[in-house]
Protein backbone atom coordinates (compact mmCIF):
# COMPACT_ATOMS: atom_id res chain seq x y z
CA UNK A 1 0.00 0.00 0.00
CA UNK A 2 1.07 3.38 -0.66
CA UNK A 3 2.53 5.23 2.36
CA UNK A 4 0.83 8.72 1.44
CA UNK A 5 -2.86 9.84 2.85
CA UNK A 6 -4.44 11.64 0.60
CA UNK A 7 -6.65 14.80 1.59
CA UNK A 8 -9.07 16.41 -1.18
CA UNK A 9 -10.50 19.48 0.02
CA UNK A 10 -13.22 20.31 -2.04
CA UNK A 11 -16.04 17.08 -3.32
CA UNK A 12 -17.38 19.09 -6.55
CA UNK A 13 -17.37 18.58 -9.83
CA UNK A 14 -13.54 18.26 -9.68
CA UNK A 15 -12.58 17.08 -6.35
CA UNK A 16 -14.77 13.80 -6.37
CA UNK A 17 -13.62 12.58 -9.69
CA UNK A 18 -10.21 12.82 -8.83
CA UNK A 19 -10.48 11.65 -5.04
CA UNK A 20 -12.33 8.60 -6.92
CA UNK A 21 -9.33 8.41 -8.95
CA UNK A 22 -6.13 8.47 -6.07
CA UNK A 23 -8.88 6.14 -3.87
CA UNK A 24 -7.85 3.51 -5.68
CA UNK A 25 -3.83 3.27 -4.99
CA UNK A 26 -3.90 5.48 -1.99
CA UNK A 27 -5.67 5.89 1.32
CA UNK A 28 -7.87 9.26 0.43
CA UNK A 29 -9.95 11.67 2.78
CA UNK A 30 -12.94 13.52 0.98
CA UNK A 31 -13.80 16.75 2.85
CA UNK A 32 -16.48 19.00 1.75
CA UNK A 33 -18.15 21.56 4.26
CA UNK A 34 -21.49 20.80 3.08
CA UNK A 35 -22.92 17.74 5.02
CA UNK A 36 -25.69 16.80 2.98
CA UNK A 37 -22.85 16.72 -0.32
CA UNK A 38 -21.54 14.33 2.72
CA UNK A 39 -24.30 12.29 3.17
CA UNK A 40 -25.20 11.98 -0.65
CA UNK A 41 -21.63 10.34 -1.27
CA UNK A 42 -22.02 8.13 1.69
CA UNK A 43 -24.83 6.82 0.14
CA UNK A 44 -23.46 6.28 -2.81
CA UNK A 45 -24.37 8.88 -4.68
CA UNK A 46 -23.17 11.72 -6.99
CA UNK A 47 -26.05 14.75 -7.77
CA UNK A 48 -22.98 15.89 -10.16
CA UNK A 49 -23.11 12.76 -12.14
CA UNK A 50 -19.19 12.87 -12.27
CA UNK A 51 -19.01 9.51 -11.05
CA UNK A 52 -21.07 6.84 -11.29
CA UNK A 53 -22.71 5.26 -8.11
CA UNK A 54 -21.42 1.86 -8.61
CA UNK A 55 -17.76 3.16 -8.96
CA UNK A 56 -18.23 5.70 -6.18
CA UNK A 57 -19.62 2.62 -4.12
CA UNK A 58 -16.56 0.82 -5.02
CA UNK A 59 -13.87 2.81 -3.05
CA UNK A 60 -15.76 4.23 -0.21
CA UNK A 61 -14.35 2.30 2.99
CA UNK A 62 -15.02 1.84 6.61
CA UNK A 63 -11.47 1.11 7.90
CA UNK A 64 -9.30 5.06 8.44
CA UNK A 65 -5.72 2.85 7.22
CA UNK A 66 -7.27 1.07 3.87
CA UNK A 67 -7.19 2.20 0.32
CA UNK A 68 -10.28 3.64 -0.60
CA UNK A 69 -12.37 6.82 0.27
CA UNK A 70 -13.76 8.64 3.11
CA UNK A 71 -15.94 11.18 3.24
CA UNK A 72 -16.11 14.32 6.56
CA UNK A 73 -16.70 17.26 7.50
CA UNK A 74 -14.64 17.04 10.16
CA UNK A 75 -11.15 19.06 10.19
CA UNK A 76 -10.39 16.17 12.52
CA UNK A 77 -10.69 13.70 9.96
CA UNK A 78 -7.65 14.96 7.66
CA UNK A 79 -5.26 15.39 10.55
CA UNK A 80 -3.22 12.40 9.42
CA UNK A 81 -3.06 13.17 5.74
CA UNK A 82 0.60 14.42 4.32
CA UNK A 83 -0.93 15.72 0.98
CA UNK A 84 -3.59 18.39 0.69
CA UNK A 85 -5.73 18.18 -2.86
CA UNK A 86 -7.19 21.65 -2.30
CA UNK A 87 -9.95 21.76 -5.26
CA UNK A 88 -12.57 24.37 -4.42
CA UNK A 89 -14.43 26.89 -6.91
CA UNK A 90 -12.67 30.15 -8.12
CA UNK A 91 -15.76 32.25 -8.82
CA UNK A 92 -16.28 35.69 -9.57
CA UNK A 93 -17.89 38.90 -8.02
CA UNK A 94 -20.77 40.47 -9.96
CA UNK A 95 -18.13 42.88 -11.26
CA UNK A 96 -16.08 40.01 -12.67
CA UNK A 97 -13.18 40.55 -9.83
CA UNK A 98 -12.08 37.15 -8.93
CA UNK A 99 -13.15 36.16 -5.43
CA UNK A 100 -10.55 34.27 -3.77
CA UNK A 101 -12.55 33.75 -0.63
CA UNK A 102 -13.26 29.28 -0.80
CA UNK A 103 -9.40 29.26 -1.75
CA UNK A 104 -8.20 31.42 1.12
CA UNK A 105 -10.47 29.07 3.73
CA UNK A 106 -9.53 26.28 2.36
CA UNK A 107 -5.93 27.42 2.86
CA UNK A 108 -6.71 28.33 6.81
CA UNK A 109 -8.20 24.56 6.69
CA UNK A 110 -4.91 23.13 5.69
CA UNK A 111 -3.01 24.86 8.07
CA UNK A 112 -4.79 24.50 11.00
CA UNK A 113 -3.43 20.51 10.32
CA UNK A 114 -0.34 20.75 8.69
CA UNK A 115 2.56 19.02 10.12
CA UNK A 116 6.03 19.36 8.71
CA UNK A 117 7.15 17.68 5.53
CA UNK A 118 3.51 18.06 4.63
CA UNK A 119 2.25 19.07 1.03
CA UNK A 120 -0.02 21.25 -0.48
CA UNK A 121 -1.02 21.04 -4.07
CA UNK A 122 -3.39 23.60 -5.73
CA UNK A 123 -5.95 22.40 -8.25
CA UNK A 124 -8.38 25.74 -8.37
CA UNK A 125 -7.63 27.87 -11.71
CA UNK A 126 -6.38 31.06 -10.52
CA UNK A 127 -4.09 33.97 -11.99
CA UNK A 128 -0.27 33.22 -12.13
CA UNK A 129 1.00 34.20 -8.81
CA UNK A 130 -1.87 32.63 -6.18
CA UNK A 131 -0.75 29.79 -5.04
CA UNK A 132 2.82 31.81 -3.76
CA UNK A 133 1.41 34.84 -3.19
CA UNK A 134 -2.08 34.46 -1.97
CA UNK A 135 -2.15 31.11 -0.52
CA UNK A 136 0.93 30.68 1.15
CA UNK A 137 1.02 33.35 3.29
CA UNK A 138 -2.18 31.83 4.93
CA UNK A 139 -0.64 28.44 5.07
CA UNK A 140 2.64 29.79 7.02
CA UNK A 141 0.35 32.06 9.41
CA UNK A 142 -2.12 29.23 10.51
CA UNK A 143 0.51 26.73 10.44
CA UNK A 144 3.27 28.28 12.13
CA UNK A 145 5.49 26.74 9.74
CA UNK A 146 7.95 27.90 6.83
CA UNK A 147 7.30 27.41 3.08
CA UNK A 148 9.82 25.33 1.60
CA UNK A 149 11.59 24.11 4.76
CA UNK A 150 8.73 23.03 6.65
CA UNK A 151 5.87 22.31 3.95
CA UNK A 152 6.03 22.52 0.42
CA UNK A 153 3.70 23.54 -2.88
CA UNK A 154 2.34 22.19 -5.95
CA UNK A 155 0.24 23.32 -8.50
CA UNK A 156 -1.67 20.98 -10.93
CA UNK A 157 -4.50 22.67 -12.38
CA UNK A 158 -7.62 20.43 -13.03
CA UNK A 159 -8.56 19.94 -16.64
CA UNK A 160 -12.10 18.11 -15.98
CA UNK A 161 -15.22 18.71 -18.49
CA UNK A 162 -18.50 18.17 -16.83
CA UNK A 163 -20.16 16.02 -18.30
CA UNK A 164 -18.16 14.38 -20.26
CA UNK A 165 -17.56 10.50 -20.38
CA UNK A 166 -15.18 10.09 -22.96
CA UNK A 167 -12.89 13.00 -21.47
CA UNK A 168 -12.65 11.65 -17.90
CA UNK A 169 -10.23 12.65 -15.28
CA UNK A 170 -7.59 9.73 -15.94
CA UNK A 171 -7.75 10.24 -19.35
CA UNK A 172 -6.65 14.39 -19.51
CA UNK A 173 -2.88 14.79 -19.52
CA UNK A 174 -2.00 16.18 -16.42
CA UNK A 175 0.12 19.57 -15.90
CA UNK A 176 2.15 19.10 -12.77
CA UNK A 177 4.82 21.65 -10.65
CA UNK A 178 6.49 22.10 -7.30
CA UNK A 179 8.01 25.05 -5.19
CA UNK A 180 11.23 22.86 -5.26
CA UNK A 181 12.83 20.63 -7.86
CA UNK A 182 12.39 17.57 -5.78
CA UNK A 183 8.64 18.50 -5.09
CA UNK A 184 8.14 19.18 -8.02
CA UNK A 185 9.54 15.82 -9.33
CA UNK A 186 7.37 14.50 -6.09
CA UNK A 187 4.15 15.92 -7.45
CA UNK A 188 4.36 14.71 -10.55
CA UNK A 189 5.49 11.22 -9.62
CA UNK A 190 2.05 11.42 -7.45
CA UNK A 191 -0.02 12.15 -10.34
CA UNK A 192 1.77 9.81 -12.67
CA UNK A 193 0.49 6.87 -10.38
CA UNK A 194 -2.87 7.75 -11.19
CA UNK A 195 -3.13 9.80 -14.89
CA UNK A 196 -3.29 6.86 -17.27
CA UNK A 197 -2.84 9.75 -19.84
CA UNK A 198 0.08 10.84 -18.60
CA UNK A 199 1.84 13.82 -17.01
CA UNK A 200 3.98 17.12 -17.99
CA UNK A 201 6.02 18.26 -15.45
CA UNK A 202 6.02 22.76 -16.08
CA UNK A 203 8.79 24.53 -14.95
CA UNK A 204 6.98 26.30 -11.73
CA UNK A 205 4.33 26.54 -10.26
CA UNK A 206 3.82 30.21 -11.92
CA UNK A 207 3.89 28.63 -15.33
CA UNK A 208 1.56 26.19 -14.61
CA UNK A 209 -1.00 28.69 -13.07
CA UNK A 210 -0.53 30.74 -16.34
CA UNK A 211 -0.88 27.80 -18.74
CA UNK A 212 -4.41 26.40 -17.05
CA UNK A 213 -5.48 30.02 -17.11
CA UNK A 214 -4.78 30.76 -21.37
CA UNK A 215 -6.36 27.42 -22.06
CA UNK A 216 -10.03 29.23 -20.74
CA UNK A 217 -9.24 32.24 -22.36
CA UNK A 218 -8.06 30.79 -25.59
CA UNK A 219 -11.66 29.10 -26.23
CA UNK A 220 -12.97 32.26 -24.93
CA UNK A 221 -11.50 34.44 -27.62
CA UNK A 222 -12.19 31.86 -30.20
CA UNK A 223 -15.80 31.50 -29.54
CA UNK A 224 -16.21 35.28 -29.38
CA UNK A 225 -14.53 35.96 -33.24
CA UNK A 226 -17.59 33.04 -34.28
CA UNK A 227 -19.89 34.50 -31.94
CA UNK A 228 -19.52 38.18 -33.80
CA UNK A 229 -19.11 36.60 -37.32
CA UNK A 230 -22.74 35.27 -36.51
CA UNK A 231 -23.88 39.09 -35.65
CA UNK A 232 -22.52 40.36 -39.29
CA UNK A 233 -23.94 37.21 -41.30
CA UNK A 234 -27.47 37.82 -39.43
CA UNK A 235 -27.17 41.20 -41.02
CA UNK A 236 -26.58 39.84 -44.48
CA UNK A 237 -28.76 37.37 -44.17
CA UNK A 238 -26.49 34.58 -44.49
CA UNK A 239 -26.32 31.37 -42.29
CA UNK A 240 -23.07 31.51 -39.80
CA UNK A 241 -23.09 27.46 -39.49
CA UNK A 242 -23.07 27.42 -43.14
CA UNK A 243 -20.43 29.65 -43.78
CA UNK A 244 -18.46 27.67 -41.07
CA UNK A 245 -18.75 24.31 -42.41
CA UNK A 246 -17.60 25.43 -45.57
CA UNK A 247 -15.11 27.30 -44.21
CA UNK A 248 -14.08 23.95 -41.90
CA UNK A 249 -13.03 22.05 -45.37
CA UNK A 250 -9.75 23.41 -45.11
CA UNK A 251 -7.49 21.42 -43.44
CA UNK A 252 -6.52 24.36 -40.49
CA UNK A 253 -9.61 26.09 -39.50
CA UNK A 254 -10.30 25.44 -36.47
CA UNK A 255 -13.70 24.28 -35.78
CA UNK A 256 -15.89 27.03 -33.22
CA UNK A 257 -19.38 27.23 -33.24
CA UNK A 258 -21.29 30.01 -31.98
CA UNK A 259 -23.23 29.85 -28.38
CA UNK A 260 -23.54 31.24 -24.69
CA UNK A 261 -20.43 31.22 -23.22
CA UNK A 262 -20.80 30.39 -19.49
CA UNK A 263 -19.77 27.59 -16.80
CA UNK A 264 -17.20 27.88 -14.26
CA UNK A 265 -13.95 28.04 -16.34
CA UNK A 266 -14.57 29.73 -19.99
CA UNK A 267 -16.92 32.37 -18.63
CA UNK A 268 -14.45 33.20 -15.41
CA UNK A 269 -10.90 32.26 -16.04
CA UNK A 270 -10.55 35.53 -18.27
CA UNK A 271 -10.64 37.85 -15.64
CA UNK A 272 -8.30 36.49 -13.25
CA UNK A 273 -5.76 36.62 -16.08
CA UNK A 274 -7.21 40.31 -16.68
CA UNK A 275 -7.11 41.60 -12.87
CA UNK A 276 -3.50 40.25 -12.80
CA UNK A 277 -2.36 41.66 -15.96
CA UNK A 278 -3.80 45.17 -15.25
CA UNK A 279 -1.59 45.10 -11.75
CA UNK A 280 1.19 44.16 -13.42
CA UNK A 281 0.48 47.76 -15.41
CA UNK A 282 -1.14 46.37 -19.05
CA UNK A 283 -4.74 46.31 -19.44
CA UNK A 284 -5.19 43.20 -21.92
CA UNK A 285 -7.18 44.49 -24.89
CA UNK A 286 -8.29 41.36 -26.60
CA UNK A 287 -8.90 39.51 -23.48
CA UNK A 288 -11.85 41.75 -22.13
CA UNK A 289 -12.91 42.22 -25.47
CA UNK A 290 -13.43 38.49 -26.05
CA UNK A 291 -14.87 38.71 -22.96
CA UNK A 292 -17.55 41.77 -23.65
CA UNK A 293 -18.75 40.39 -26.68
CA UNK A 294 -19.85 36.68 -25.44
CA UNK A 295 -21.55 38.60 -22.35
CA UNK A 296 -23.72 40.22 -24.80
CA UNK A 297 -24.83 37.04 -26.75
CA UNK A 298 -27.61 36.00 -24.06
CA UNK A 299 -29.23 39.29 -24.70
CA UNK A 300 -28.86 39.39 -28.40
CA UNK A 301 -30.50 35.97 -28.75
CA UNK A 302 -33.50 37.43 -26.22
CA UNK A 303 -33.45 40.88 -28.85
CA UNK A 304 -33.69 38.19 -32.01
CA UNK A 305 -36.40 35.94 -30.65
CA UNK A 306 -38.62 39.52 -29.85
CA UNK A 307 -37.72 40.20 -33.50
CA UNK A 308 -38.99 37.07 -34.94
CA UNK A 309 -42.24 37.07 -32.52
CA UNK A 310 -42.75 40.32 -34.01
CA UNK A 311 -42.37 39.76 -37.68
CA UNK A 312 -44.50 36.58 -37.34
CA UNK A 313 -47.52 38.38 -36.38
CA UNK A 314 -47.26 37.72 -32.44
CA UNK A 315 -48.45 40.48 -29.39
CA UNK A 316 -44.98 40.54 -28.14
CA UNK A 317 -46.18 41.73 -24.54
CA UNK A 318 -48.71 38.48 -24.59
CA UNK A 319 -46.29 36.09 -25.91
CA UNK A 320 -45.03 33.11 -24.37
CA UNK A 321 -41.87 31.39 -24.92
CA UNK A 322 -40.47 28.26 -23.83
CA UNK A 323 -36.74 28.04 -23.13
CA UNK A 324 -35.36 24.32 -23.58
CA UNK A 325 -32.64 24.22 -20.80
CA UNK A 326 -30.79 26.14 -18.40
CA UNK A 327 -27.53 24.36 -17.57
CA UNK A 328 -24.89 25.97 -18.83
CA UNK A 329 -24.04 22.92 -21.50
CA UNK A 330 -25.32 19.97 -22.92
CA UNK A 331 -26.58 16.75 -20.87
CA UNK A 332 -25.06 18.14 -17.63
CA UNK A 333 -26.67 18.86 -14.42
CA UNK A 334 -24.13 21.77 -13.97
CA UNK A 335 -26.31 25.16 -13.91
CA UNK A 336 -23.37 27.32 -12.75
CA UNK A 337 -22.67 30.50 -14.04
CA UNK A 338 -25.26 29.57 -17.13
CA UNK A 339 -25.80 32.55 -19.59
CA UNK A 340 -29.38 30.99 -20.51
CA UNK A 341 -30.59 33.49 -17.67
CA UNK A 342 -29.60 36.24 -20.25
CA UNK A 343 -32.05 35.24 -22.58
CA UNK A 344 -34.82 35.06 -20.23
CA UNK A 345 -34.15 38.25 -18.42
CA UNK A 346 -34.31 40.18 -21.95
CA UNK A 347 -37.13 38.73 -23.12
CA UNK A 348 -38.82 39.89 -19.34
CA UNK A 349 -37.61 43.28 -20.16
CA UNK A 350 -40.39 42.88 -23.14
CA UNK A 351 -42.89 41.26 -21.09
CA UNK A 352 -42.67 37.87 -22.65
CA UNK A 353 -43.77 35.08 -20.19
CA UNK A 354 -41.19 32.73 -19.64
CA UNK A 355 -41.52 28.87 -19.39
CA UNK A 356 -38.20 26.86 -19.00
CA UNK A 357 -37.94 23.08 -19.05
CA UNK A 358 -34.76 21.51 -18.14
CA UNK A 359 -34.63 17.43 -17.71
CA UNK A 360 -30.83 17.72 -15.93
CA UNK A 361 -31.23 20.40 -14.07
CA UNK A 362 -32.02 20.27 -10.01
CA UNK A 363 -35.48 22.00 -9.66
CA UNK A 364 -34.17 23.50 -6.51
CA UNK A 365 -30.82 25.09 -7.51
CA UNK A 366 -32.33 26.74 -9.94
CA UNK A 367 -34.71 27.98 -7.80
CA UNK A 368 -32.24 29.00 -5.13
CA UNK A 369 -29.78 30.60 -8.02
CA UNK A 370 -31.74 31.86 -10.85
CA UNK A 371 -35.14 32.41 -8.61
CA UNK A 372 -36.89 30.51 -11.62
CA UNK A 373 -39.50 27.56 -11.47
CA UNK A 374 -39.06 25.17 -13.74
CA UNK A 375 -42.24 23.32 -15.65
CA UNK A 376 -42.55 19.84 -15.81
CA UNK A 377 -45.56 19.02 -18.16
CA UNK A 378 -45.03 20.37 -21.72
CA UNK A 379 -47.86 21.19 -23.92
CA UNK A 380 -46.17 22.78 -27.09
CA UNK A 381 -49.30 24.41 -28.39
CA UNK A 382 -49.29 26.69 -25.13
CA UNK A 383 -46.56 28.36 -26.81
CA UNK A 384 -45.78 31.51 -29.56
CA UNK A 385 -41.87 30.99 -29.41
CA UNK A 386 -39.32 28.16 -28.35
CA UNK A 387 -35.84 28.66 -27.75
CA UNK A 388 -33.31 25.64 -27.97
CA UNK A 389 -30.72 27.36 -25.23
CA UNK A 390 -29.06 23.50 -24.69
CA UNK A 391 -28.14 21.11 -27.13
CA UNK A 392 -29.47 18.10 -24.34
CA UNK A 393 -29.41 14.67 -26.05
CA UNK A 394 -33.79 14.45 -25.30
CA UNK A 395 -34.19 17.37 -27.41
CA UNK A 396 -33.24 15.78 -30.31
CA UNK A 397 -35.33 13.58 -32.94
CA UNK A 398 -38.89 13.92 -32.74
CA UNK A 399 -38.75 16.09 -29.59
CA UNK A 400 -40.08 19.14 -30.94
CA UNK A 401 -42.54 17.73 -33.65
CA UNK A 402 -46.15 18.03 -32.47
CA UNK A 403 -45.91 22.34 -32.08
CA UNK A 404 -47.83 24.31 -33.70
CA UNK A 405 -47.83 25.82 -37.45
CA UNK A 406 -46.42 29.44 -36.68
CA UNK A 407 -44.42 28.89 -33.47
CA UNK A 408 -40.93 30.88 -33.57
CA UNK A 409 -38.09 27.84 -33.12
CA UNK A 410 -34.64 29.89 -32.39
CA UNK A 411 -32.00 26.95 -32.40
CA UNK A 412 -29.06 28.88 -30.02
CA UNK A 413 -27.12 25.75 -30.46
CA UNK A 414 -27.51 24.68 -34.09
CA UNK A 415 -28.53 21.18 -32.95
CA UNK A 416 -31.65 21.34 -35.06
CA UNK A 417 -32.42 20.52 -38.26
CA UNK A 418 -32.27 23.71 -40.47
CA UNK A 419 -35.88 22.64 -42.03
CA UNK A 420 -37.83 22.89 -38.68
CA UNK A 421 -36.52 26.32 -37.18
CA UNK A 422 -37.15 29.29 -37.91
CA UNK A 423 -33.57 30.78 -37.36
CA UNK A 424 -30.35 30.27 -35.65
CA UNK A 425 -27.39 31.71 -33.57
Amino acid sequence: MNRDKIAIIGLGYVGLPLAVAFAEKYCVVGFDISQSRIDELNKGFDQTLEVEDELLKSVLRKSNNQVGLINTNQVQDIRDCNIFIVTVPTPIDEDHNPVLTPLVRASETVGSVMKKGDIVIYESTVYPGATEEDCVPVLESTSGLKYNEDFFCGYSPERINPGDKEHTVKKILKVTSGSTPEIAERVDELYRSVITAGTYKAASIKVAEAAKVIENSQRDINIAFVNELAMIFNKMNIDTVDVLEAAGTKWNFLPFRPGLVGGHCIGVDPYYLAQKSKKAGYYPQILLAGRRLNNSIGPYVGSQVVKLLMKSGKVVNKSRVLVLGITFKENCPDIRNSRVIDIIEELREFEVKVDVYDPWANAEEVKREYDLDLIDVLDFSDFDGIVLAVAHKEFGGGFLSSISPGTVVYDVKSFLPKETITSRL
